[in-house]
């Protein structure tokens, strides 16, 4: 019912963005009616395949975006290889145009109290751009993503920053200890934290654009292989 009212708010084209928290939740109606401990083998995994296969068309004419938030589970006897897999079967992972591996890898203090979580996301699957890129951000509870934390960070990464102990620096003038301090500094100070971020973007853009020709050079000297593909690319995007 809930993938039911799904497609239908999609077909409406009524709104931009769609989120389905989470795909581990859907329970099949057999299920619901069934008694607890009945064994209701891949009945997740069909009624997602039947879903998507009539969603897809739907999401690409009405050009809405639609997010599945799934969860992690263990696979039984695995001895090689990554046990961990996702519930609702194969079919989400076929139909995805892109998918992340969203993971907490630590916790933020203050003091003995945690406030927020460091996290790490992996692209692991994208239809639209290279895949397996990598990233790690702050979370902060009560906040969301602390952008200033980004900003600190890649401002040191690119040399926009500079870091002597636990003191950091822009332009030769110290602006705080601690990058704590140095998040209020530029909290209060939203034209030079404007400022950095600018600069940050602009470093970073300039950077990845060089990579991307230089990647299309090192292509076009590369001979022509008149013998077999090396591999099939598939362009279509109604997944």
């Amino acid at each position: 019912q809930a993938l039911e009212i799904c497609d239908m708010v999609v077909r409406s084209g009524a709104l931009d963005v769609v989120v389905i928290d989470s795909v581990a939740a859907l329970t099949p109606k057999a299920e619901i009616e069934g008694d607890m401990g009945d064994s209701h083998m891949g009945l997740q995994a069909r009624l997602m395949s039947q879903a998507l296969r009539k969603m897809t068309a739907n999401i690409k004419n009405s050009n809405t975006l639609v997010i599945f938030i799934n969860q992690i589970r263990m696979k039984i006897g695995v001895m090689f290889g990554s046990p961990e897999t996702t519930t609702g079967g194969n079919a989400l992972k076929f139909y995805s145009s892109v998918r992340l591996d969203i993971r907490r890898i630590g916790s933020i203090k203050d003091g003995d109290e945690v406030v927020g979580n460091e996290t790490r996301v992996k692209v692991v699957k994208n239809k639209v751009a290279p895949p397996f890129k990598q990233t790690e951000f702050q979370i902060m509870y009560g906040t969301g993503i602390y952008r200033l934390g980004e900003v600190i960070d890649l401002g040191v990464k690119v040399g926009l920053l500079e870091k002597s102990g636990a003191w950091y620096s822009y332009n030769g003038d110290k602006i705080g200890q601690g990058k704590k301090n140095v998040g209020q500094y530029l909290e209060e100070n939203p034209e030079l934290a404007a400022e950095l971020e600018r600069k940050i973007r602009a470093e970073l853009l300039t950077k990845s654009g060089g990579r991307q020709e230089d990647s299309v050079h090192e292509l076009e000297k590369q001979p022509a292989n008149d013998g077999e593909p090396i591999a099939s690319i598939d362009t279509s995007k109604a997944g």
